[in-house]
């Protein structure tokens, strides 16, 4: 026996053509709205799930300190290329050494104490003054001792410059001079040019 017209319960009576389209009409869309609700839950899981791959692969942790300078050995290199004594400061095993070479005729060697930064700079053979120029022309402050060494020194408002240097001492080593400087203080540059010393008075010794 052929199916005869939809009865609907809520109309007690057949649907007619149209009820029949709208309510098909209307049972599409509620599919697509699901389909479209999966999609995209389907889509966040997926972003979700290559974040967390990336987030996984990427190394922890900060990157490890590199090598320090081998001070001693540079200086030797240099020492042997200008046929010229090299000084070597004897600072403390916590200074870490970032960089030891020539640069603008001058041997400098670059600490990193606990704070700021320390130069070490020889100056070969200079004339009267070299350790003014390098700091800008600028004029001494005052003078200090240190392990019966006499220093001129400079104290430099950080507000003047653009490269951070606070504190300087300069001394002459013969026909050479001597130059700690950096963004420093007294106390760390006072340990700079102690470790130097012995050295200063050597230099001296040869030029007499």
């Amino acid at each position: 026996m052929a199916d005869g017209p939809r009865i609907v319960a809520e109309l007690g009576r057949p649907e007619t053509p149209q009820e029949t389209a709208d309510r098909k009409a209307a049972a599409s869309a509620v599919y697509r709205s699901s389909q479209t609700f999966r999609n995209l839950i389907a889509a966040l899981i997926v972003t979700v799930a290559v974040v967390a791959v990336i987030a996984l692969g990427v190394p922890r942790g900060s990157l490890p300190d590199p090598e320090p300078v081998d001070v001693a050995a540079s200086a030797a290199r240099v020492q042997a290329s200008l046929d010229h004594t090299v000084i070597v400061p004897a600072v403390p095993s916590t200074w870490r050494a970032n960089s030891a070479r020539m640069e603008g005729g001058m041997w400098r060697v670059v600490y990193a104490p606990n704070e700021g930064f320390v130069n070490v700079g020889q100056g070969f053979d200079v004339p009267e003054g070299w350790a003014s120029a390098k700091l800008g022309n600028i004029s001494p402050t005052g003078s200090v001792t240190i392990d019966g060494i006499e220093w001129d020194e400079y104290t430099i408002s950080a507000a003047s410059r653009t490269d951070g240097i606070t504190y300087a001492l300069s001394t002459d080593a013969g026909a050479d001079a001597v130059l700690v400087y950096g963004k420093t203080n007294a106390a760390d540059a006072a340990i700079a040019a102690e470790g130097v010393a012995d050295q200063i008075r050597a230099l001296r010794e040869e030029t007499r």
